[in-house]
């Protein structure tokens, strides 16, 4: 296998691991003016990620410096034509890590609930450009034969890609509601358990209906059997949830969420960046990509420090596996 083909895979692989850890964090944070219904409930919300939100945020930095690395010229394409969603996140995710941690240094309602409303924002808009995002970079954009973008915004809010990021902020939802379900105790766990199975229902028509658009842009055989596992790992999820396996369920949501992200990079290959104005200006994992020599010491380099920083995260989320409660939460 040539080496720009597995960096084409480690890529794909570092953003499913983002989606599926980030998107229940995501979810749980737009989840936490619903679920949450006083302070004490909302502090549990935060404290089922507190400890691995940050960690989860590795993934994206390693995707995004895998892609400078590894195919600079998809790094700068991408992200000098999709310059203003990919700021937007950015701001959403500073606005969000600074509210975790200065939610609590001051007791006050007014100050927290500012800062909640950061928490609900800050994972609202990355669950949708995400989507956006990602959906335009398999459909296509206007790239001319330099591999320039030459669009606008306009051109990013086509109505496939604000399906996908309809999709992204569903399946965000509803796994955040089965992590919840599954992390928590209580009044808390009920609620969760019951809103999981109810946004799994929307989930799974949003979900097959984009992936079913997504096969007739652009598709492979793998990418058909990926795309037909997702749906059927959703569906799994939810019976799960709905006999409160919250467990099973969290892994048919994760799995969907796997499958769903290899589903895009299973139809997008070979290509990284297609032009719907001139196939010269299609953008490769050929012509993208970073010199041999550059690849094989990138590719040494993963080899010895991946499997360090699976082990220590995975320790993280050993660790921190219990669940907790309003019990645990000390009144001030």
């Amino acid at each position: 296998m040539e080496l720009t083909t597995v960096w084409f895979l480690l890529v794909a692989v570092l953003f499913t691991g983002y989606f599926i850890l980030e998107g229940f964090d995501f979810g749980v944070g737009m989840l936490l003016p619903v679920l949450g219904r006083d302070d004490r409930e909302r502090r549990v919300l935060i404290n089922t990620i507190g400890p691995v939100w940050d960690g989860n945020e590795v993934w994206l930095i390693t995707a995004g410096g895998a892609m400078f690395a590894a195919f600079p010229e998809w790094y700068a394409t991408l992200f000098s034509g999709f310059y203003l969603p990919l700021l937007l996140i950015l701001l959403a995710l500073i606005a969000r890590g600074v509210a975790f941690e200065y939610r609590h240094k001051r007791p006050e309602a007014w100050w927290k609930a500012r800062w909640d409303r950061a928490i609900f924002f800050g994972s609202l808009l990355p669950a949708i450009l995400w989507g956006v995002a990602f959906a335009n970079i398999l459909r296509g954009v206007p790239l001319d034969g330099d591999h320039e973008y030459v669009g606008g915004l306009v051109d990013l809010l086509n109505p496939y890609a604000l399906l996908g990021g309809l999709t992204t902020l569903a399946l965000f939802l509803t796994h955040g509601a089965v992590f919840l379900a599954l992390k928590t105790t209580g009044e808390i766990r009920e609620r969760a358990g019951a809103l999981a199975v109810k946004l799994g229902v929307g989930t799974a028509v949003v979900a097959v209906a984009f992936l079913t658009w997504t096969l007739t842009i652009r598709s492979s055989a793998a990418a058909v059997v990926l795309a037909v596992g997702a749906a059927l790992a959703l569906l799994g999820g939810l019976a799960a949830a709905r006999v409160r396996r919250e467990g099973w369920a969290f892994t048919g949501t994760a799995v969907a969420i796997a499958l769903a992200v290899a589903t895009l990079f299973a139809a997008l290959f070979p290509n990284v960046l297609p032009s719907t104005l001139d196939a010269a200006g299609t953008l490769t994992a050929t012509n993208a990509a970073s010199t041999p020599y550059t690849l094989k010491i990138m590719t040494w380099v993963a080899v010895v420090f991946t499997p360090i920083v699976l082990a220590y995260q995975g320790w993280t989320y050993w660790v921190f596996r219990k669940r907790i409660g309003v019990v645990h939460i000390p009144r001030h």
